[in-house]
């Protein structure tokens, strides 16, 4: 009977923990990015649902944000697919009506 209970009180310590860092890891991925300190070289090939651009503002890099399905991702606006993207993804951008 002891040993149930601390099985149980086992249980349900673990439980807790898991359910911290699962609702911890899950919000911290849906947090927009306010600050590129790194930014990739390597292109993105989701589909594309939105794009910021973020000034140089030490210790801020200058990068472009590509928010994907999986997340943001600061990007090096220098890089010529960089370009390219931010270009495609204007042109097919809907026009919103005044």
């Amino acid at each position: 009977m002891k040993t149930q209970k601390i099985l149980l009180r086992s249980l349900a310590v673990a439980v807790v923990i898991a359910a911290v860092i699962w609702t911890t890891t899950a919000n911290s991925q849906n947090k927009p990015i306010t600050c590129c300190k790194k930014v990739s070289t390597a292109e993105v090939t989701e589909p594309i649902i939105d794009i910021r651009l973020k000034d140089k503002n030490l210790p801020c890099l200058k990068a472009v944000i590509f928010k994907t399905e999986q997340g943001e991702l600061c990007c090096d606006p220098g890089q010529r697919w960089v370009q390219k993207k931010v270009k495609q993804f204007l042109k097919n951008k809907p026009k919103r009506s005044a």
